[in-house]
């Protein structure tokens, strides 16, 4: 047999992709970088501040507020999505053309364009003409999201609910549609209930798919803007507004670049360090 060479040459394969990714990811994050250690007074003015603009930042009670209030709303879309991701994926049929339009049906709310999504919950909910808003007053209920925080926040909710569950359901229906029908014959002939089988067959199997689920939720979810400006506009006063709000009024309203750069970057740093913290903890778990 002839002698195999190895060769490096593959890597110009990859080439492309370095380049595209330095091009639309690290130069833009770079300039934020330097942005946030100047204090910009015009495109031609800049004095240097070192790390006093991550300083302001993190000694802003506005910054404190929304950090809390976008942690507890990320909570919140987790603990009601991934349960509900669940039950709905163990609902839908396994074969058939039953099982192929449920699953079109399901996915439609993800391919509604975030502002349209504000849009259609901005019409729904609304006291007077949306058809949540008129029922719950013909209830007697006194809902009003533009006027109450609590209200703002149940909404905001009930909309990402609705929009975001349909991919936790889906991850979840592939995750079981791999699972080998064996086990759940010898799960059959041990006597284990349905919760039995969800338990020590279904959920261990589910793993993979659940880290991918929460990865791509928990990030989504701390990064979310257009649904909750569209549909409040961070309103009633502060009550929904998130970083990326925030974030925005700063450096668009205010123009305030080096603050809002500052901003940004501890903005990226935070959700990459959550990330990296939560896959490491799971990937432990699952090792040991």
């Amino acid at each position: 047999m002839p002698e195999r060479r190895s060769t490096n040459l593959a890597w110009f394969g990859v080439l492309p992709v370095v380049l595209v990714v330095a091009f639309s990811a690290v130069i833009p994050l770079m300039t934020v970088v330097n942005y946030s250690l100047q204090d910009i007074f015009d495109l031609n003015t800049r004095v240097f501040v070192g790390f006093d603009w991550y300083r302001e930042t993190l000694r802003d009670p506005r910054f404190l507020e929304a950090l809390v209030r976008q942690g507890l709303f990320s909570m919140a879309v987790l603990v009601i999505q991934l349960p509900l991701g669940i039950l709905v994926a163990k609902g839908l049929p396994k074969s058939g053309w039953r099982a192929s339009f449920m699953l079109v049906l399901i996915a439609l709310p993800l391919l509604i364009p975030w502002n349209v999504v504000g849009t259609i919950w901005q019409i729904f909910a609304r006291p007077d003409i949306g058809l949540l808003g008129a029922a719950l007053a013909g209830l007697g209920v006194d809902f009003n999201y533009t006027a109450s925080p609590v209200d703002a926040w149940i909404t905001v909710l009930m909309m990402d609910v609705w929009h975001w569950t349909s991919l936790v359901a889906l991850l979840a229906y592939a995750g079981l549609a791999a699972i080998p029908q064996a086990y759940y014959q010898a799960a059959a002939l041990d006597g284990a209930g349905p919760w039995e089988v969800f338990r020590y067959v279904e959920l261990p199997r589910l793993r993979s798919v659940l880290i991918i689920a929460i990865l791509l939720r928990l990030m989504d979810s701390f990064m979310i803007y257009t649904e909750p400006f569209v549909l409040t506009g961070g309103g009633p006063g502060n009550a929904t507004t998130f970083l990326s709000q925030y974030l925005t009024s700063m450096a668009v309203g205010q123009f305030d670049l080096g603050p809002a750069a500052a901003f940004s970057v501890l903005y990226f740093l935070l959700i990459l360090l959550m990330c990296w913290v939560f896959y490491t903890l799971v990937m432990r778990e699952a090792h040991e």
